[in-house]
């Protein structure tokens, strides 16, 4: 007997991976000369690096069910800090290492507030970014960072190895790191226990204040890190260099929840998430399509994807 084949269960589960592949294919046909290439592909890859990256801390405190919207004013930070320390002549394997620390304290301080004072973590995150972006403001005097920064510190940003950019090695490196983390470690079952129920995770004997603050931590030095690899890839610094990958990296987020029918913020599905934003604005931008435009069948995709999930978890 043959078994009947559930299309709605087919779609809640894989339907964001086949709007991505029909996305794809639009694409390749209207413009195979240009989109359909493997150097576009490699190059695709390169442009959501930084997303990725970022995505994957906004993941890590999605998955305990909080938000951190300081992950722009991090990123943009962590750049500024390691192109002037880089323009200092500091070595550079210290320009990579100090923000990204720097940044930890910092979401240890969001993450301490959160769980003391029990306050809604958007709110303390949107103070802390308002609070670094006026030292980021001040530190870079407003100016973009861009005289006398060394070669060596470009180098992560613009090399290639066989072929592929570092930064689409690096981007690989860390969405395996993280999966392994979450999927298959005790710190990514607790924090999936903790955004599942907190007050069952702590009667459980989750310690759920150290798990938040520690998740808050990692986010913001994954920021910090994305802002210094794209001040190495651009060769220069702004101080709101990072902010245009606040709601992106959100974005991937909730698309990257809706390509498993567990519906709940997974790695994999970040990293899914970002790359069809990634076609999407390739394609675009080579089909010379205006920016307004693009962003706003962004907002309308980001939109879909939110309330497919909730139909899908209604219907459950």
């Amino acid at each position: 007997m043959i078994k009947r084949v559930d299309y709605r269960n087919l779609t809640k589960s894989y339907g964001t991976i086949l709007a991505g592949i029909v996305v794809t294919v639009v694409f390749s046909i209207l413009r195979p000369d240009a989109f359909a290439t493997l150097a576009n592909l490699i190059n695709i890859t390169r442009q959501i690096s930084l997303l990725v990256v970022i995505a994957i801390g906004a993941t890590l405190v999605m998955s305990i069910e909080e938000f951190d919207l300081s992950v722009g004013a991090m990123a943009s930070l962590g750049g500024v800090l390691a192109a002037k320390m880089a323009v200092a002549g500091v070595p550079i394997f210290l320009c990579f290492l100090v923000p990204p620390i720097v940044a930890f304290g910092i979401g240890f301080v969001n993450g301490w507030i959160v769980t003391k004072f029990r306050v809604l973590s958007f709110i303390v995150t949107l103070a802390m970014s308002t609070i670094i972006g006026g030292f980021t403001f001040w530190f870079t005097g407003g100016a973009t960072v861009f005289q006398n920064i060394p070669r060596s510190f470009r180098y992560v940003g613009s090399t290639t190895v066989f072929g592929i950019p570092l930064l689409t090695i690096i981007m690989f490196a860390l969405v395996v790191l993280f999966w392994f983390i979450m999927k298959h470690t005790s710190f990514g079952r607790k924090l999936y226990a903790i955004g599942g129920n907190e007050v069952a995770a702590e009667v459980s004997g989750i310690n759920v204040r150290k798990y938040k603050i520690l998740t808050f931590s990692l986010c913001a030095s994954l920021a910090a890190f994305t802002g210094i690899l794209m001040s190495s890839r651009l060769g220069s610094a702004h101080p709101t260099g990072g902010d245009g990958l606040f709601l992106q990296s959100y974005a991937a987020v909730f698309l990257g929840r809706t390509v498993f029918k567990e519906g709940v913020p997974n790695i994999w599905g970040t990293f899914v998430g970002a790359a069809i934003l990634g076609i999407l604005a390739n394609g675009l931008t080579i089909m010379q399509v205006p920016t307004f435009l693009r962003d706003l069948l962004t907002g309308f995709i980001i939109i879909l994807a939110v309330i497919v999930q909730k139909v899908g978890r209604d219907r459950d």
